[in-house]
């Protein structure tokens, strides 16, 4: 009985520790600079959507927010850092699309995204647009199909490399279409925009704003957004999906997510400052101004869309043979 009794209140005693320790390093949390690992070089979406965010949680928090830039291997390079970090709240890293799909991509990853890494918060989306160089005769997504169909292999897309948000959304677009169009990879979105615009590509998919000028100037003209809602910043755009290809939806999309093992308590707070950065107008208007939607879910939630994402383009990636060595 007497031992029976010890050995319950050494059960207990640890349990309470454990809860303690947690309601202890929320308390506490932060104590010092928290870095956002950003697994992408300076300037793309990701980067300017955690930069955003890393000055508004630095007045939240009361600590500097910093962010590290680690590019390479298909972010796999800065996500790793993460995912070997220490669990304690310290290091963040911004998941985009490619969270969703490395593991279907890659024999091989360095960690494992389910097991190593605890999901915070869906942050951010950023719609697309399906823009055509203005010598492509066609002036409607039904019109493009069309033209596609009666040339197959004959018009090229331009895409921000290999495995990126932009091919996916490319590849998805020709998945629903049954449509041959040639991938181009360029070396990031820039030379893709180069390569529309001087009419070396038929066809480009990526973000709003870096193409709206061509828009404006004639050299690029514009046939549809690919998200569910017609974009604010170019209204007179139908969606893809009320164009002409039902059920089309893709978008760029940044989250957070820490070293699994970190505190609930710790990730609970992380996950209450973001939500109410992104809820303010000033930041709705920034990201809004950076072409891209503010979200800020629960961690439930940003589970939802990935494992919504990863249905989705497993099924284009094996329709498309997309590999990454």
């Amino acid at each position: 009985m007497y031992a029976a009794s010890r050995r319950f209140l050494l059960v207990l005693s640890c349990v309470l520790s454990s809860v303690y320790g947690g309601f202890a390093a929320a308390q506490i949390y932060p104590a010092k600079p928290v870095r956002i690992i950003v697994p992408f070089p300076p300037g793309g979406v990701t980067d300017v959507v955690a930069r955003i965010l890393a000055a508004r949680l630095s007045d939240n928090l009361g600590q500097p927010v910093v962010v590290e830039n680690r590019p390479g291997g298909a972010s796999t390079i800065g996500m790793g850092a993460v995912a070997k970090s220490a669990p304690d709240g310290y290091m963040l890293g911004v998941a985009n699309l490619t969270f969703s799909i490395n593991p279907i991509l890659f024999k091989k990853m360095p960690y494992d995204s389910e097991r190593d890494l605890s999901l915070v918060s869906h942050i951010a989306t950023a719609p697309f647009v399906l823009s055509v160089h203005p010598s492509v005769p066609a002036k409607s997504i039904k019109e493009l199909i069309a033209l596609a169909k009666s040339r197959p292999g004959v018009l090229n897309y331009a895409s921000s490399g290999q495995a990126s948000s932009a091919q996916m959304a490319s590849e998805l677009f020709k998945y629903l279409t049954q449509t041959d169009i040639v991938h181009v990879p360029y070396a990031g979105g820039g030379p893709a925009i180069i390569a529309l615009v001087s009419g070396e590509v038929s066809v480009r998919i990526g973000s709003i704003p870096a193409v709206m000028p061509y828009f404006k100037s004639g050299r690029a003209r514009a046939l549809g957004i690919t998200t569910a809602k017609r974009d604010p910043a170019i209204p007179e755009v139908p969606t893809i999906a009320e164009a002409g290809v039902p059920g089309y939806e893709s978008s760029e999309w940044q989250g957070i997510v820490v070293r699994a093992g970190t505190p609930p308590a710790v990730i609970s707070r992380l996950n209450q400052e973001i939500v109410k950065s992104l809820k303010a107008p000033d930041m709705i208007e920034r990201l809004a101004n950076a072409g891209v939607h503010a979200v800020g879910s629960t961690a439930e939630e940003f589970a939802a869309h990935i494992a919504k994402e990863r249905e989705t383009w497993a099924k284009v990636i094996k329709a498309a043979g997309i590999r990454v060595e």
